[in-house]
């Protein structure tokens, strides 16, 4: 067989292994990731805790590259500090290298029936069961993948030319280091990496040399990955990648410099030479958050210093603009620049929604002014955008781009109303709850705060479906509009039986409960409007209801 061929075979078995992942990662995150989310904050209380929340997130999702997203928007919405946050990042490193060693064990048989499983699930017209389907087929490729990796490593053995580039790695090994950094930044994943590299030694094709300076690399290149993919994020969230480079790039080339000195061979103390592969992959990242733990509020202050906040705009909106007015002319140009300045008013929105229910609990005026200044700006993307949608010339549209024009302007108006619910009506009740000093009884407020995580949900299915206008996504949406009112008119049962029992802290709060709850009602509705254009034009909404 010629190096091309096997070649082929073998970047199609990763990549196999790479889209495998992803599918896994992706089921979990739309049938269980706001579950994951609200865990996980709930965990954040110190460093410990946030190292194994992160641990366990890393093992759901298969990535902790995916961790790093989560909790850097976790950090930059201000819900942990960074200091916490780059310590579930550390957890999460943890993690990954624990989900290897769990797939390094022979799990062929589980290939087909998880794919029986998954396909039967995928079927069903439960959203939940598809999620679980795509996560078991998921499974079940990843494994198959994992055989294919072996089966077209085995011709490399025949290779002339591979011995000569191993043979010299095996005398570099700071090149072999970098190597290893530049294939884990490639496959953006360090599972898939250790995957590969661990088969690859099962073949003999990675002598054991290596094993160490290839661990220690790809760890690096994996750390690297976090840090380049949040560069565009907010300064806060920039932090958390970084510091864990920071800590990783020191304990990495210093255990890379250890042994360099001392030549630890840890194949003579795992028979396995796969094996061997794996428990240095998990001893690397132990070492990481052993040394990094302490640390983490250290490197947190150290590079929040070395990237200072930049200098306030003297407007709180942000001056720079999708409304480009030369697009003008080209009206699906220009209606595409509208989405994208929507998508900047809905990030608002959620921030709005988000940090309401912490005013809730702790008023403070640095909370209250954020959210006014938020709603100012959401005014500001509400005009400007009415404005750039009016002056597009409806007679040079057709149908379709009509159509799409006035969706625009109705989602527009309705997430500028979604804004004045927060910051008029539920600002008012924050601030009337802390002048009266009153108090959610325990039930109204887990009542209050399981409604408030629906709306919220609800919240970001809408801002993705003013750009994807999926359907399956459409009819979701408007199915959670009974959903919320079923919630909204059994907590309000509730709580009249609490009235009537007595109940002090209900009395005390009765009229903030029930308004509040009707507030968020009166959001989700909103929200789910912006789902019945997609609806209209599938021909699936009736006049009062859905098909």
């Amino acid at each position: 067989m010629s190096g091309i061929v096997v070649f082929i075979h073998l970047a199609g078995a990763v990549a196999l292994l790479l889209w495998a992942t992803r599918m896994v990662r992706t089921g979990i995150e739309r049938a269980y990731g706001d579950f994951m989310r609200h865990q996980l904050r709930l965990w954040l209380g110190n460093r410990a805790y946030a190292a194994i929340a992160g641990f366990f997130m890393a093992v759901a999702l298969q990535s902790s590259t995916a961790v790093a997203l989560i909790v850097s928007g976790f950090a930059a919405s201000g819900y942990v500090s960074t200091g916490i946050a780059i310590a579930t990042q550390l957890g999460a490193n943890l993690g990954s290298a624990f989900l290897v060693r769990v797939l390094r064990h022979d799990l062929s048989l589980l290939v087909p029936i998880a794919m029986i499983c998954g396909t039967l699930a995928f079927r069903t017209t439960s959203r939940r069961w598809r999620e679980i389907g795509r996560i078991l087929f998921g499974l079940g490729l990843l494994l198959l993948s994992l055989r294919l990796i072996g089966e077209a490593s085995l011709p490399l053995k025949e290779s002339r030319m591979l011995p000569v580039i191993i043979s010299y790695l095996a005398e570099d090994w700071i090149s072999a280091f970098l190597l290893a950094a530049l294939v884990a930044w490639a496959f953006h994943s360090s599972v898939a990496t250790i995957l590969l590299f661990a088969s690859l030694t099962d073949q003999g094709l990675l002598p054991p040399v290596l094993i160490i300076p290839l661990v220690l690399g790809v760890n690096f290149g994996s750390a690297v990955v976090g840090a380049v993919l949040t560069r565009g994020e907010d300064r806060i969230a920039r932090i958390v990648p970084l510091g864990n480079l920071a800590i990783y790039s020191l304990t990495m080339i210093g255990l890379l410099a250890l042994q360099l000195m001392f030549q630890l061979a840890p194949e003579r103390y795992i028979g396995n030479p796969g094996d061997a592969v794996v428990w240095a992959h998990m001893a690397a990242n132990a070492c990481g958050l052993l040394i990094g733990l302490p640390l983490v509020m250290t490197v947190a202050h150290l590079v929040a210093r070395a990237f200072p906040q930049p200098a306030a705009p003297d407007q709180g909106f942000a001056p720079v603009s999708a409304l480009n007015p030369a697009d003008l002319t080209n009206p699906r140009r220009a209606l595409d620049n509208a989405t994208r300045e929507i998508i900047g008013m809905c990030d608002r929105i959620e921030l709005m929604l988000r940090n309401i229910f912490d005013v809730y609990e702790s008023p403070n005026p640095k909370s209250i002014a954020q959210i006014e200044s938020l709603d100012d700006q959401v005014d500001a993307y509400n005009r400007q955008v009415k404005m750039y949608l009016a002056q597009i010339t409806r007679s040079e549209l057709d149908e379709d781009a009509a159509r799409r024009q006035q969706d625009l302007l109705s989602a527009t108006i309705n997430l500028e109303q979604v804004g004045d619910v927060i910051s008029r009506n539920m600002l008012a009740k924050a601030r009337k709850k802390q002048f009266r000093n009153a108090s959610f009884s325990d039930e109204g407020w887990l009542e209050l705060s399981a409604l408030h995580e629906r709306v919220t949900r609800n919240a970001r299915l809408a801002f993705n479906l003013i750009v994807n206008r999926d359907l399956d996504h459409a009819r979701q949406l408007t199915e959670e509009k009974e959903v919320v009112r079923a919630m909204v008119r059994d907590s309000e049962e509730k709580h009249i039986r609490r009235l009537g029992g007595g109940n002090a802290a209900s009395i005390d709060s009765s009229s903030i409960h029930i308004d509040t709850m009707r507030d968020l009602k009166e959001i989700n509705s909103l929200l789910v409007a912006i789902a019945y254009p997609v609806l209209s034009q599938a021909g699936l909404l009736r006049a009062s209801r859905l098909l």
